[in-house]
């Protein structure tokens, strides 16, 4: 007769797989106790189910099973979604994904244009953006970060697997726009610059010329 499983690798299974979100350690811990060592039972189960239809997945610091990638195809709704995040809902969200935690005037400063109150709400509805605290400076306004909900939904286990401008620019998630509105800016600056230089390069000669004077006349006093 094989062993029979391990009762605490079977309780924590059945805690995941009863959870309606992902789990951190602490959450297993409050279903199976503490004597436990749920940190090694969730390794061992992460490699159980590592070739299964489920797979076990760790999101930050939250664990959850979900369908294998390879699978998910085969569990697809055919029908679209209604709802579609608008463009400045997406630029919100990557602002605050990439530089949290930021208030509404840093993502607003970040963006160029005021951001609609309507679309923070929508990203907090999502469950992708939460309040996070305020800035300790004066008026202390309200700052923003992600959440474990947004890791999961975009397949993530932390903010340093976001995707860096190089890969946007492969993947052809940059718009060709945004992209020409850059490089427009870029040289702007480039040629701000060096009509900075040009102005400090007048002025000194004009300084030498005036020296050049002063000392004539000096001369000829």
């Amino acid at each position: 007769m094989p062993d029979a499983p391990d009762i605490g690798k079977r309780a924590v299974e059945a805690t995941l797989f009863a959870a309606e979100k992902p789990m951190t350690i602490a959450d297993i811990r409050a279903y199976v106790g503490d004597e436990l060592d749920v940190r090694q039972i969730l390794a061992d189960l992460q490699e159980d189910f590592h070739d299964r239809g489920i797979i076990l997945v760790k999101t930050g610091d939250r664990w959850h099973f979900q369908t294998a990638a390879d699978l998910s195809h085969l569990l697809r709704r055919e029908r679209a979604e209604l709802r579609k995040l608008s463009r400045a809902g997406m630029e919100t969200l990557a602002i605050i994904a990439y530089h949290e935690p930021v208030s509404r005037a840093e993502i607003e400063s970040i963006r160029g244009v005021q951001v609609a109150k309507g679309t923070l709400d929508v990203l907090m509805e999502a469950g992708w953006v939460r309040p996070a605290g305020r800035r300790e400076v004066p008026g202390r306004p309200l700052i923003y970060a992600t959440t474990a909900e947004f890791l999961t939904h975009f397949g993530l286990q932390s903010r340093r697997d976001l995707p860096g401008l190089d890969d946007l620019k492969a993947a052809g998630l940059l718009d060709p726009v945004d992209m020409a509105l850059e490089q427009m800016e870029l040289e702007a600056e480039a040629e701000a610059e060096a009509n900075d230089a040009e102005e400090q390069s007048a002025v000194r000669d004009i300084a030498d010329q005036d020296g050049v004077l002063l000392e004539n006349e000096t001369e000829r006093a």
